[in-house]
């Protein structure tokens, strides 16, 4: 997932920074260079974020996991487990 998100969002920095430029007509090189730049820092900012959101869904799917298959008993606590 940490790749997925760093491929849409360092790209899209670039594309916005890319058309920001030409909209104010700035020059190619300060333009491409900040546009580089940006892809670079929201490629590691996407793949952090997305290296996040993989854990909160692994870990949401385990428990979500261990709860179907030690279903609690009549006095609430998880089967398998001493009291």
């Amino acid at each position: 997932m940490g790749r997925t998100y760093a491929g849409i969002l360092g790209p899209l920095a670039m594309v916005v920074i890319i058309c920001r430029g030409l909209k104010d007509s700035a020059g190619l090189e300060g333009t491409l260079t900040l546009a580089i730049v940006a892809l670079a820092i929201y490629a590691v900012v996407g793949s952090i974020v997305g290296r996040i959101a993989q854990a909160t869904v692994d870990e949401s799917v385990r428990l979500k996991i261990e709860r179907q298959l030690n279903p609690p008993d009549a006095d609430g606590h998880a089967n398998g487990t001493a009291t």
